[in-house]
């Protein structure tokens, strides 16, 4: 396998773009979902890879191979998504911008100008961990709250953090690969730990749907999308928490505690939206459904949201609706339900 990967390395030296493709080819899926982590949307992801490839294929002569060719292509990755980072908005969830709504809010109108995190589909999203040093298992890596959390960090913290504790790699490693001391890389380390260690609840979900088990799991997300389709406030209010949240980015408005959120269901899901459609999905490493939404029961329905579903025990404690079928794509999803 070496051998041939050294073969590959000259031929795609010589200008060989086939030769370039099967070298990153195994490596694509990982480096996608580290430029998602990065940058907190799967749209900036894919443009990033793609940039990060073009700057590797140009620049394959500069990789001497002292290092791993995987090393080298998340230095790529990594510099290409800080300077993407550092020409757009840093990506937020509607509870970053403000104080939550304790009564729904009728016609509330997307918030454009702001850009928001977006979900991330779990499709070749492997489990475990990326390497045995990492002390994140890679679908705790793309939880919604921690993605999230990540985007409050400055760009250097938040690469050192993803390289070292999501990654593997090494401080030594990781300040060759930012071109800064092994002292700056562990201070930046710290810095990051702690900021992200107060955002993030615990446990995670990964450990919470593991306690609940994947059949209490599915039977919970089943029951979740019943009670919408059905305009059933009834079977819904028992599946939530006490202190439950529901977002649905680009809306600005967010609703917690059992009150507002039933107040938001009863007011607009329920009652405003004439018939749903739903089908089960999973995204950012948890439960999740895709809503669609139509005239009538029996006419066709449209794509509306990719719904993340959090939860603690057997009750559901966040809901995130990313709303707009421009979501439905990267998970493989259709366009419309009839």
């Amino acid at each position: 396998m070496q051998r041939d990967q050294d073969a590959d390395l000259a031929r795609a030296r010589a200008g060989d773009d086939a030769a370039f493709a099967r070298l990153v080819g195994p490596l694509r899926q990982e480096l996608h979902g580290h430029c998602y982590r990065m940058l907190g949307s799967s749209h900036d992801a894919d443009d990033a890879l793609q940039d990060a490839l073009l700057r590797a294929w140009r620049g394959l002569g500069r990789f001497e191979g002292r290092g791993s060719l995987r090393s080298w292509l998340y230095t790529v990755a990594t510099r290409t998504c800080l300077d993407l980072a550092d020409s757009r908005a840093k990506r937020a969830l509607p509870a970053d911008l403000g104080s939550s709504s304790e009564r729904a809010v009728l016609d509330a109108a997307p918030l454009t100008e702001v850009a928001w995190l977006g979900p991330y589909p779990d499709q070749g999203l492997a489990d475990g961990r990326a390497v045995p040093e990492a002390r994140y298992e890679q679908r705790e890596s793309v939880e919604l709250a921690f993605v999230a959390a990540l985007q409050h960090l400055p760009g250097n913290q938040r690469a050192a953090l993803l390289l070292f504790d999501v990654l593997g790699f090494s401080a030594a490693e990781i300040a060759t690969m930012m071109g800064t001391s092994t002292t700056s890389v562990n201070s930046a380390l710290a810095r990051a730990r702690r900021l992200v260690a107060e955002k993030i609840p615990s446990p995670s979900q990964q450990q919470a749907l593991r306690k609940i088990g994947d059949a209490k799991v599915q039977q919970l997300v089943a029951a979740f999308a019943a009670a919408l389709e059905r305009g059933d406030i009834d079977a819904l209010v028992p599946l939530l928490t006490e202190d439950v949240t529901w977002s649905m980015p680009p809306l600005p408005t967010w609703y917690q505690g059992l009150a507002a959120v039933t107040d938001f269901a009863v007011q607009v899901p329920l009652t405003r939206c004439p018939s749903w459609r739903s089908l089960p999905t999973s995204a950012n490493g948890q439960p999740a459904v895709a809503f669609y939404l139509g005239g009538d029961a029996i006419g066709p329905h449209d794509a509306w949201s990719i719904t993340v579903l959090a939860f603690r025990d057997t009750r559901i404690s966040h809901i995130v609706s990313f709303l707009g079928p421009e979501h439905f794509p990267s998970f493989a999803l259709p366009a419309s339900l009839l």
